[in-house]
């Protein structure tokens, strides 16, 4: 299985997005500061995340979420919630 996923940053209050074939793995790779984009932005929520059969699939999706499109698509959707407390 192929996800995209969207993790908040308790320390910023951004958001990250990306792809992965092992949801868990990655998540741990984050919480561990072995992810070089959100080392320093820890701690780190998983808020949203996808199913994909297909890698094309979830990356096409993943890259529609990183633009001004996709940005917008998450702020209407009300997908970061998570208020910081």
């Amino acid at each position: 299985m192929n996800y995209i996923y969207i993790l908040f940053s308790n320390k910023d209050k951004r958001t990250y997005v990306g792809s992965t074939t092992d949801l868990n793995r990655r998540l741990s790779e984050h919480q561990t500061g072995k992810v070089k984009a959100t080392k320093y932005r820890r701690p780190l929520i998983l808020i949203y995340y996808e199913k994909y059969v297909s890698l094309k699939e979830a990356r096409k999706r993943e890259k529609y979420l990183k633009s001004s499109a996709g940005r917008k698509f998450i702020k209407k959707n009300n997908i970061v919630k998570y208020n910081g407390e």
